[in-house]
């Protein structure tokens, strides 16, 4: 039998591993719930099984070569110890649930085996939730977006052109980190997330209304969906800090821009730019015209893609320029919290006939960053996943509750 092919990490997938330490795990999660009667561990294992050819990466695992990672095919690769019951003892409530998610997001997966795994656990009043943790060298939220669609959703009129080509992209998602000098703007004061984290984690969920939120935002002033999810983060952080009597100020944001193009191969391609939002302003309206300008201005001066080049440029020129730029721009002077916006299906889902009802996206913090928010949509609906040290940033579901809120009200006053 011929050894197995070799599929070597590239600098920035191996960077990515090289984050993960004793107080960070190297994954991002989706935590899907569906509505009851939901499908059992043995069906859904089945089911994935019979789809893998679809997404051939989720059976390659680590091995080392000379001293360097590589992926290869996992030859003992058994979908029963991807696919698992959660050890919850009783159904789970809002509150429980964001403490098992919470648990199984602090856990380590095990790079003796591919980088996955699916924890499924009961809901209290029926149906069940899937805990999908993968690898960030593995995917992102776009590329996790296309795994669900392979593997996860049940094929849907129309989808099985798209599920085919996205099978097809076996290209290595790339870690893009930018510098300039517009980036490294001062913040107003000390970012409130500023801190040592830990290993311990705390998750908090929301949910707003796409297309009111999206015709808000427009008719108010001409801004983007986009716009208004960063201003309703940034109004949950208003919140949040208001009622620790906290200093308002300003806080830098920092939003990944996609630059795939039609035809790439890559996996995904990925840049950003950060802004800063004030969080001084009492109006929220204000506060979208002030985060809408930003964008515009980012979006027209192309900073993305020049962030892009640069990098690219620092990459050629010196490693260590490249890595300068990357240790800068990964500073809380360079941004407090990461909002990252992913498009999900835009029609209702269901996995073996049981409806999707809430879709949520959970990145990982890192340090001096102990806040991080992840957005995601499904048939009309924008879900917020919100992930921090609890011994930083306490009462985590307040800041989620206080964005809902902030986006009934731009609603409302547009």
């Amino acid at each position: 039998m011929s050894a197995p092919a070799l599929i070597p990490l590239s600098r920035e997938d191996q960077a990515i591993l090289d984050l993960e330490c004793e107080t960070v795990a190297g994954h991002a999660c989706k935590v899907v719930l569906l509505e009851g009667p939901a499908p059992g561990l043995e069906d859904l294992r089945r089911d994935i099984a019979e789809r893998l050819a679809a997404a051939p990466e989720l059976t390659r695992r680590l091995v080392d070569v000379g001293g360097a990672p590589a992926w290869a095919a996992d030859e003992a690769f058994d979908v029963a110890e991807h696919v698992m019951a959660s050890p919850v003892a009783a159904p789970l409530d809002p509150v429980g649930l964001r403490r098992e998610v919470a648990r199984l997001f602090a856990e380590r997966l095990d790079r003796s085996r591919p980088l996955w795994r699916i924890d499924v656990a009961p809901l209290a009043g029926g149906g069940r939730a899937l805990v999908w943790r993968t690898h960030h060298a593995l995917a992102d939220g776009t590329t996790a977006m296309r795994l669900a669609e392979a593997v996860l959703w049940d094929p849907r009129p129309g989808e099985g052109a798209r599920v085919s080509a996205a099978a097809a992209d076996e290209g290595r998602r790339r870690r893009l980190r930018g510098f300039l000098r517009r980036e490294l703007g001062p913040p107003a004061h000390r970012s409130p997330f500023d801190g040592r984290i830990g290993s311990r984690r705390e998750v908090a969920f929301a949910a707003m209304p796409l297309k009111p939120l999206h015709d808000a935002a427009r008719a108010a002033c001409g801004a983007t969906v986009n716009d208004a999810v960063l201003c309703a983060v940034a109004g949950g952080i208003r919140r949040w800090l208001e009622a620790r009597h906290g200093r308002l100020g300003t806080i830098r944001l920092r939003v990944p821009v996609s630059l795939h193009h039609e035809g790439d191969d890559a996996g995904n391609r990925d840049s950003f730019f950060s802004l800063a939002v004030p969080l001084g302003e009492p109006d929220a309206l204000a506060r979208l015209r002030a985060v809408s300008a930003a964008t515009a201005t980012r979006k027209a001066a192309g900073d993305a893609e020049t962030m892009d080049r640069v990098t690219r440029d620092l990459a050629r020129v010196s490693p260590a320029l490249e890595g300068f730029a990357a240790r800068v721009e990964a500073s809380p002077r360079a941004f407090a919290v990461a909002v990252s916006n992913v498009v999900g299906p835009r029609s209702p889902v269901t996995v073996r006939g049981a409806p999707v009802t809430r879709l949520y996206s959970l990145a990982e913090i890192g340090q001096r960053h102990a806040l991080r928010v992840g957005a995601l949509s499904l048939a009309g609906t924008l879900f917020l996943g919100l992930c921090a040290d609890p011994e930083l940033v306490e009462d985590l579901q307040v800041m989620a509750d206080g964005a809902e809120a902030e986006a009934r009200t731009l609603i409302a006053a547009a």
